[in-house]
């Protein structure tokens, strides 16, 4: 098994972090693949670097395998972070675009109704992502957060996503591009510690959050996540939970009332978040205060009616 490491010729916060993580022990040559993908070797990780947006090369997992015979288990993709504030960060995050509805065009890549099964690194690796950049004095100046689910490429392997924002300046940054190549390498065991984040159904604590609710950056699952030291799992923010309102109604409002893709969005993300962990006892954890009532009774009775347990802080302990 092998775990691919993706960057992109066309962004620097995806080359940087990769020239940085080359320019480490043990890497050797490996096969090209199809559209002139290099590849790179070191152990049991293989450093894939294209020309294309990061977000329009689709099903890498399955085509290294097809061309090498190596199974593939999981994806980190290494990108740029965007964002209306421009504030600097480093970010983490799963994948996907579980909300768009068959005939939608994916603005940033992905496959409608689509979510990846989560990499189980996420979580432990936003702790060793922490230190590394505090080690480096890149805290407090760079903020060091989730983000909710979004964009492509598709993969069918646990993925996430390792990105420096939010402007072309902070792309650049060379202490953030070592940052992010320190987390894959200490991250993934190459330096000869233990691989961080390996996913165990029977350790101590195998409680895994899906996130439901609220904003981009997803504030109150991260106090959950950091307080309760659970796993990871898909983050589905409110703009991929469309609900139509219901109006005004004299009775009760079932969720089968409620117009919107926010019921599959939510089924393809747990299906997700249980490919990704396997046995994992997954609950779902809803951002209250983002929710009007008859979005959080929905929500509720879909959740229940599927058989999604419903977590609270301190449940994923």
């Amino acid at each position: 098994m092998v775990k691919l490491v993706v960057a992109t010729t066309t962004d620097p916060a995806s080359m940087n972090p990769a020239k940085e993580l080359l320019a480490m022990p043990g890497w050797q040559p490996g096969p090209t693949l199809d559209q002139g993908i290099r590849s790179y070797s070191n152990g049991d990780v293989r450093l894939l670097e294209h020309d294309k947006g990061i977000v329009e090369e689709d099903d890498l997992d399955q085509r290294w395998e097809n061309a090498t015979g190596q199974p593939v288990d999981e994806v980190i993709f290494l990108s740029k972070h965007t964002a209306v504030s421009n504030r600097p960060a480093v970010t983490i995050h799963p994948i996907g675009v579980p909300h768009l509805k068959e005939g939608d065009v994916p603005p940033q890549g992905g496959r409608p109704g689509w979510a990846a099964p989560p990499n189980p690194r996420m979580g432990p690796w936003m702790t060793l992502l922490n230190k590394i950049a505090e080690s480096h004095n890149l805290v407090p100046e760079f903020e060091i957060t989730f983000e909710a689910t979004h964009h492509g490429p598709v993969t069918t392997k646990p993925t996430m996503f390792v990105e420096i924002g939010s402007t072309e300046e902070y792309w650049k940054r060379q202490d953030a591009a070592r940052v992010v190549a320190l987390l894959v390498w200490e991250g993934l065991g190459l330096g000869g510690g233990p691989p961080v984040g390996n996913w165990s159904s029977v350790s101590a604590n195998n409680k895994v959050l899906l996130g439901i609710g609220g904003g981009h950056y997803v504030p109150r699952h991260m106090d959950v996540i950091k307080k309760d030291g659970c796993w990871v799992g898909q983050l589905l923010s409110g703009y991929s939970l469309p609900m139509e309102d219901p109006g005004p109604s004299k009775g009760k409002v079932s969720a089968q009332d409620i117009a919107g893709t926010w019921r599959d969005s939510i089924r393809a993300a747990y299906d997700a978040t249980k490919a990704g962990f396997p046995g994992g006892d997954i609950l779902a954890h809803l951002d209250q205060k983002s929710f009007k009532g008859w979005q959080k009774n929905a929500i509720t009775e879909f959740l229940v009616a599927q058989d999604i347990k419903i977590g609270k802080p301190g449940d994923f302990r």
